[in-house]
């Protein structure tokens, strides 16, 4: 949410911020429009209160010198009536006060670069070298099923069309990455782990700006104010929703493993193969609380931390800035790291690391208390590290030999026990 001062005095820059990321910039006239509304209505309300306590202070000098009172008590009444009916208009304007707040999206940082959408992202840089094959890499899918470690067709009879069940060695080596990720993070940069709830409530959904723009991506569960988790983000970072933190614990750095479930109702046609793109995933989530003066500072440390999962696994990747349009909801900068598909020649989404200011905090309240004893909004940051499923897909197709075997990255043969999936 931003805040509701800067939209009052810089409108045209909030709508500028609000264009450049696609989103309607006439928002901000219909906030205008309810707040000029919303503070009027509390300053006639404030007003008719103190004639109210005015006529009842008078009550009691009338009544001690003896004079009626009658008529002064009908106009307290009357006063009260009225409050009673300007109170009950101000709550409704208050929803509706909230409801544009929640909808506005976050501005983005000023160094983003202005785009429509992700055609207009740009490459960073490239890391890591592209293996030469001497044969025609496969597509992981491909891979999986030849070695009997993904299986489509039973997990579409158990669920339907875009999951996976995972058998054997492929079971194992998704356990090994998300144990591998989760000490990687917790062991070299210092996270403390977290392992949230699978279901969260409307209020956390809010807090993080799933909600309520994007209900109809969110699976609800029927007849409870409960959704199944989108992304780790959302429990870990309402942790401390309502809470005032202390300064001197700031960066809090959390690392949490989940489940997680999305509809991808905008994904139609869209990597419809494999375990790219699919309605359930295992994702490693880092998380972090700062102030906002190093915010950006750690932003930059969150996404060499994501880069850090990908060197040790001896993956080829690409780090992409997102435009304006490219951007997302909530967030003032993104950056996503990509990996490298050798059947597809491309790379693809693995992580995205992103600052998203204060935005996330007024939305769930996070505070913290500075040495001085002012209470300010912190930061909030997340990112990948990484998606598991998409790094299963990726070690197999990076990692594939000719006679079909799949060779284990070496920093998870500890957690495997094995150097190589064989048929």
């Amino acid at each position: 949410m931003l805040d509701p001062n800067l939209i009052r005095t810089q409108p045209e820059f909030v709508k500028e911020g609000i264009k450049n990321k696609g989103s309607d910039p006439g928002l901000v006239d219909k906030f205008l429009e309810i707040d000029k509304v919303r503070r009027n209505l509390i300053k006639e309300i404030d007003e008719l209160r103190h004639q109210r306590r005015a006529l009842s202070e008078s009550i009691g000098k009338k009544l001690r010198k003896g004079e009626p009172v009658e008529g002064i008590r009908e106009e307290v009444r009357l006063l009260g009536d009225k409050i009673d009916g300007k109170e009950h208009e101000l709550e409704e304007i208050e929803k509706q006060y909230k409801e544009i707040l929640l909808n506005i999206p976050n501005l983005p940082h000023k160094s983003v670069p202005v785009g429509k959408d992700e055609t207009e992202n740009v490459v960073l840089r490239k890391e890591g070298t592209i293996r030469q094959f001497s044969f025609t890499p496969k597509p992981h899918w491909e891979i999986g099923e030849a070695l009997g470690i993904i299986d489509f067709k039973r997990a579409a009879k158990i669920s339907g069309s875009r999951f996976y069940v995972l058998t054997g060695l492929g079971a194992k080596l998704e356990r090994a990455l998300i144990t591998f990720m989760i000490d990687f993070h917790v062991e070299r940069h210092g996270y403390k782990e977290i392992f949230p709830p699978f279901l969260i409530n409307r209020d956390s959904m809010i807090g993080t700006g799933q909600l309520p723009k994007f209900a109809e991506d969110m699976y609800k569960i029927e007849g409870e104010e409960l959704y199944l988790d989108p992304t780790a983000e959302v429990p870990v970072t309402n942790l401390h929703r309502d809470e005032i933190l202390n300064e001197e614990d700031l960066p809090i750095k959390y690392v949490a493993y989940t489940a997680c479930f999305r509809k991808e109702a905008g994904a139609a046609g869209k990597d419809t193969r494999g375990i790219i793109r699919v309605h359930q995933f295992n994702k490693v989530e880092m998380v972090r609380f700062t102030k906002p003066e190093d915010s950006y500072t750690n932003l930059y440390e969150l996404l060499d931390n994501a880069e850090d999962i990908l060197r040790a696994l001896g993956l080829p990747y690409q780090i992409k800035m997102m435009c304006t349009g490219d951007l997302g909801f909530t967030a003032a900068m993104k950056f996503d790291p990509e990996v490298y598909m050798p059947s597809q020649e491309k790379y693809v989404e693995i992580s995205s690391v992103s600052n998203f200011e204060d935005f996330q905090a007024r939305r769930a309240n996070i505070r913290y208390r500075t040495k001085d004893g002012e209470l300010k909004f912190v930061h909030t940051l997340n990112g990948s590290g990484l998606a598991v499923g998409r790094t299963m897909a990726a070690i197999l197709e990076n990692y594939q030999n000719e006679d079909g075997s799949v060779t284990i990255p070496m920093v998870l043969q500890k957690y495997t026990g094995i150097d190589r999936i064989t048929k």
